[in-house]
This record gives structure tokens, sequence and C-alpha cells, in this order.
């Protein structure tokens, strides 16, 4: 677009005096202040024109970003705009297609069933889907018809294996070329549908396609989670959506995130952007993208498929529900929804020395664990959880400064690493202990 794009401020709070809004759920979090907190205010709110500098120059359409320490909310703060094409400003309440940030959400669930002996972390996911039962693993591909030849695999894959990424399962559409040829072959989503379809058909054709690695054997992301999504289904006798809901978002006053959206909040949805050579542009209706990615799946009335990897839209204040929940241990306002001990469990590295792709950091179950040569590149620090969203979204949990931090947009583009960066540094940068 050739329109000068207006700078979109929310002010900081203790610099003008003006709250926050109140939320009635006596769950959610409180706002801090952030001086008591540890940090420079005047620091902190630099990061308003960072954000500022990124939605002017055209470089993202918006940005929404929450910095919660000691369990006090004490930055939040929305940048640009929801909807480019028409200048609807971005609201920090507004709701976000968090896509992989799914993951952590269909860890915790696993970990649910797991703590109270519906399931052990070793069992082979055969037991609960039996398509799984006796892989193969991918030998010669032939990229002119995408054929194949497959062996065996040593051993079956483990519900361990898939909260690791290490199943050998790979992904359709952003997976390796071999596994996007064989899954769009056999027709598998890649988590943003639109179409009336179930979860536990897909995974049992998922089930009979050969794996690209052996199991246990090194980091593949895949669709491991929608995996894990069927067997909480299978488990506790009840859609994902409705496990999620009843145990993991209404405990925790999560109300503004779903599979699908109910209509009277589809508003508040941010639209999906992109760039191209007119400048940054919303990205329309997709759904019969031939690559399988759609921006409509949020807006499916009574949608079916409840993807564990990528489904689920959300508010950045929601997760920051959700993540701190993570943070305390299991616990947030007196809802007990894990055990500390299982929390640990998500946290820490769960692949040894397996490679996981992301430089000298490791995996625990979804989580991205920074470890000692990982924290050197950045101010977070040992143990520090990462994690984040396809269509351009970040999180972090640093246990030694106490911070849950997240930085969202709809679509990332090319200019997001340069923002993530600049708003880690400005984060660590305001904290004054």
């Amino acid at each position: 677009m050739n329109s000068k794009i207006s700078v979109h401020k929310i002010v900081f709070v203790v610099l003008l005096g003006i709250a926050f809004p109140v939320f009635s759920d006596a769950q959610g979090l409180k706002v801090g202040n952030p001086a008591t907190d540890g940090f420079s205010p005047e620091n902190l709110h630099r990061i308003d024109s960072l954000f500022n500098s990124f939605t002017k120059d055209h470089k993202i359409a918006g940005v929404c970003a929450l910095v919660a320490r000691h369990g006090h909310i004490d930055y939040w703060n929305a940048s640009g705009y929801s909807d480019i094409k028409n200048n609807k400003l971005l609201q920090k309440t507004d709701m976000f297609r968090i896509a992989s940030q799914t993951k952590a959400v269909t860890c915790a669930a696993i970990l649910i069933l797991y703590q109270e002996g519906k399931l052990l972390l070793d069992d082979p996911i055969s037991k609960y889907i039996p398509e799984f039962k006796n892989p193969v693993v991918l030998k010669d591909f032939n990229a002119k018809d995408s054929t194949y030849t497959t062996e065996p695999a040593k051993r079956e894959i483990t519900i361990h294996d898939l909260l690791t990424h290490t199943s050998g399962i790979s992904y359709p559409v952003i997976g390796t070329k071999e596994a996007t040829a064989i899954y769009r072959k056999a027709n598998l989503p890649v988590g943003f549908e639109t179409r009336r379809i179930k979860l536990a058909d897909k995974m049992k054709i998922l089930g009979k396609m050969p794996l690209v690695l052996q199991p246990g054997s090194n980091y593949t992301y895949g669709l491991n989670m929608d995996v894990l999504g069927d067997i909480i289904e299978i488990v506790s006798h009840q859609t994902l959506a409705d496990f999620f809901r009843y145990r993991i978002f209404k405990p925790l006053g999560m109300n503004d995130t779903y599979f699908y959206v109910p209509a009277d909040k589809q508003s508040r949805v941010s639209k999906v952007f992109t760039a191209d050579k007119q400048g940054l542009q919303t990205l329309e209706n997709t759904t019969n993208d031939t690559s399988g990615i759609s921006v409509d799946y949020p807006f499916v009335k009574n949608g079916t498929y409840f993807s564990g990897g990528a489904g689920l839209t959300s508010t950045a204040y929601d997760y920051c529900l959700f993540l701190q929940m993570m943070h305390n241990g299991g616990i947030l306002n007196g809802k007990r929804i894990l055990s500390p001990n299982i929390i640990r469990l998500m946290r820490i590295n769960q692949i040894g020395d397996i490679t996981a792709g992301w430089g000298q950091n490791k995996v625990g179950f979804s989580f991205e664990v920074v470890t000692e040569k990982g924290a050197v590149d950045a101010p977070w620090h040992v143990g520090t959880n990462i994690g984040g969203g396809f269509w351009g979204s970040s999180y972090w949990l640093d246990p030694k400064s106490d911070l849950v931090v997240q930085i969202w947009t709809q679509g990332g583009g090319w200019a997001y690493g340069e923002l993530f960066n600049k708003f880690r540094a400005m984060v660590y940068g305001a904290l004054n202990e």
C-alpha cells in the first residue's frame, strides 16, 4: 500500500499513569510496576519506538508483544495494523493464528494423561493407533513420480519420540522434499484445515507412510503433535478441542483460545500479510491454495479437524496465562494443571547428543532448550525455553530472569528476524538486575 502508515501506540502505564484494561476473570494476570519488577521503565518503553519504526516503514504490518516478570505484566503493546488493506489498527487484545505454538499445549495435554497414569511415555504409539504397527523407513525415492522403496524400522515409534520430534515423521509442505511429495499424494494436511475431515482418519493414513529416519535416531520436525492429538482423543474419549477447553483453557481463564473462532470474535482475528513488489499486502483467501496452506481455517463454522501441531488461534494475553502456568511449575492462581516434576520433563534436554537443527540448543517436549553454548549467542540464560509459530510469532521462558515473553505478527516476513533480535536485546537491556 502506498499511503503512509500512522503510528499506533498504546502508551506505557508507568509513564502516563494510564491503567491497562481490567479483566474480570479472577484467573488473570495482574499488571505490574516495571520499576518494582526490576525494569527501567524508560528503556522498556523504547520498545514502542522499535515496533513503530517497523510498522511505519512497511517492514511489518502489525506486531503485538507482552513481557511478564515475577508473574506480572510489565509490557503489553501493539503497533501497526490487523488489516493493512482497510487501515484497521492492531489492538493488543486481537487474536492471532499461533500455528506451532499449539504444540506446547498438546504436550501439556499428553502429560496430564501421563501424570494420571493413563499412558506411559515409552508406550509404542501402535498401542493406540494400530496403523503405526511395524513402521518402515524410506530407503530410495524417485522424485519424478514420488515412488519409493522402504526398509523395516529398527523399532516402533514411542510417545517420547513424538514429544521430541525424533519419530522420523516429517511434515507436508514444510518437511523434507521426499515427505512433502509422499504426503501430498496421500492428501495429508499440514494442520491449517478448512475441510470437513477428522484427525483420526488422517493419522491412520500417516501411520502407513514411510518414516524419513529411524525412530529415535535424529530430529525431524513433523506431524508428531498431530499424532499426539489423536492419542489424546483416543485415551480421553473427548475431542482435542474439548480436552483443551475443559482441562487447560477454562481452569486458566483462557477465554479467547480456539481451534475455530466463534463468529462474534472473528473480527478480532488479525489478517495475514505478505510482502510483494507493491509492499505489504493482506494475504487473501487461500482455501484452495495448492500448497495446503490456508489462512481461513479459524473461520470455519463447526470445524472438525483439531490439529495438535498447528490449529489454535489465541491472544497474547491468553497464551501468557498458559506460559505463566508452565513457568510456575504447572500452577496459576491456585489452578494446578501439571505437577512441577512433570513440567520439568518439558523444559529439559530430552534428546541427549542429537542435534536439533537450532545451532547449539537442544529440545525438551516441544520447547527448545538453551544450552551453555546457545546462551553465548543471546542474553537469555541456560535453561531458557523457546518456541514459535509458522505465521511469525515467538515466545520464551527464562527461569533465571523470571521472564515470560512473547512477540507476535501475522506473516512475519523478511524483517521478522531483525525485529525479534532487536526486541530480545531491548527486553534484557531494560532489566536492571
